[in-house]
């Protein structure tokens, strides 16, 4: 467990003004601040009204509840004292600096109350991450999946799957020591187990990752200019976001309209028109455009079906329906003058998003969970096809590594800062 020498405060409730807020100090002053401020503690847990009275000149802060954590059963793993006092931004500022005038208290950093949480093995990195999610999240699934890896799915499942690896090392060891003609069943023990678990790893890697989640589903339109692309954006979003003219070339730049339809987080994106051009900006725009139909997660693509490039998630359109013209029989008819088919539009990005999506309370792996689980994947795949014990042990270990990373054991500090500046204040 890690030991801090000074105590942390900070307002841990929303801004004032408000009817409460929660004000909290965590570290081995916080009893001794509490005990001056709002004379004896009650028992822990137990919340109770005091006086709180500035040390300074006896002035009456306010009255508000007292509640007291004792280590190491605290969220931060530390003495914690909470007030709830009255939230008036006045009253708040008073409490606080009263605080930090005590010894050794001093206000606490963006995340911090979270990172001695994870400092004092409360929760793992893994958890952390969910948390950050979840006070960011703004769709129930956003939040679902959000609580289900700060309440400690992943956790859990990382510390099954490094448990089971350290028992396969431990008998990878045991056969390095004791080889001889009899042992050969502990080799032929030990390939199928690995590969058991490698199997386990690669069910969680292969399923849909958090980021399109969190950051929302990147429907990109595109097609040649025109083609009504922006009054499509304009359509699905149901407000005037991207400018619409007749002229050609109007859109040079990518725009974002960030919404949720059906209850799933989306990013329209209103392209340029692809066509070869000698228009410097308009050029730049439509290299944008190239980009992010590489990198988009569904393809509205409203040119020619002939045109269209040939990727998942890609979803042809008939765009401007109402001035009728010949459509292929795989596009779907939409007028942004008559609402034609945009209902239907609307269900088949809801499916395409749900298909890119972890289902409720499924558990999801942001890019670098991901990419270090693949590593320990493929230091399986390798130890399955080994018989050297030797080399068997080392690819266990090299598995182990990886899953302390993820979960935060090992090689993380240079992670951390970028972590905690996503928390707010008293987090």
């Amino acid at each position: 467990m890690a030991t801090f020498d000074d105590t942390i405060v900070a307002l841990s409730s929303g801004r004032p003004p408000a009817a409460v807020a929660v004000v909290r100090s965590s570290g081995p002053h916080a009893f001794a601040a509490a005990e001056r401020i709002a004379g004896d503690l009650p028992p822990p847990r137990q919340a109770s009204l005091r006086r709180l009275i500035d040390p300074a000149d006896g002035a009456l802060i306010d009255e508000a509840l007292v509640l007291r954590f004792d280590a190491p059963h605290s969220a931060t793993g530390e003495n914690i004292v909470e007030y709830q006092c009255h939230g008036g931004r006045a009253t708040v500022d008073a409490l606080i600096s009263m605080l930090r005038r005590e010894p050794g208290v001093r206000l606490a950093e963006p995340g911090e109350f979270t990172r001695r949480a994870l400092a004092n093995g409360r929760i793992d990195l893994t958890e952390a991450e969910g948390l950050a999610d979840l006070l960011v999240a703004e769709t129930e699934l956003q939040r679902r999946s959000a609580a289900a890896r700060a309440g400690g799915a992943l956790r859990r499942r990382l510390d099954e799957w490094r448990e089971r690896l350290l028992e396969l090392a431990a008998r990878a060891e045991v056969a390095i020591d004791y080889t001889d003609e009899h042992d050969e069943g502990i080799e032929q023990d030990l390939r199928p187990e690995i590969a058991q678990l490698a199997a386990q790893m690669a069910g969680l890697i292969d399923a849909p990752r958090v980021e399109p989640l969190r950051d929302g589903i990147r429907a990109v339109i595109a097609g040649p200019p025109n083609a009504g692309k922006s009054s499509l954006i304009n359509a699905l979003a149901q407000t005037e976001r991207a400018i619409v003219t007749p002229i050609s070339g109007t859109t040079r730049d990518v725009i974002e309209v960030p919404l949720a339809i059906g209850g799933l987080p989306f990013v329209l994106v209103d392209t340029a028109g692809l066509r070869d051009t000698d228009d410097a900006v308009e050029a730049i725009g439509v290299a944008r455009a190239h980009q992010e139909n590489r990198a988009a997660d569904i393809l509205l693509w409203l040119g020619s079906e002939y045109d269209a490039p040939s990727r998942p998630g890609l979803i042809l359109l008939h765009a401007k329906a109402d001035l009728g013209g010949v459509a292929s029989a795989r596009a779907l008819a939409v007028s942004t003058v008559t609402m034609q088919g945009v209902d239907e539009l609307i269900k088949r990005l809801v499916v395409e998003a749900k298909s890119l999506l972890p289902q409720l309370d499924q558990i999801a792996l942001d890019r670098r969970q991901h990419d270090l689980l693949a590593g320990a994947n493929e230091a399986l795949g390798r130890a399955a096809n080994l018989r050297d014990h030797v080399l068997i042990a080392e690819e266990l270990r090299t598995a182990r590594e990886a899953i302390d990373r993820i979960s935060g054991r090992a090689g993380v500090e240079e992670l951390l800062e970028a972590l905690f500046a996503r928390f707010c204040l008293g987090k």
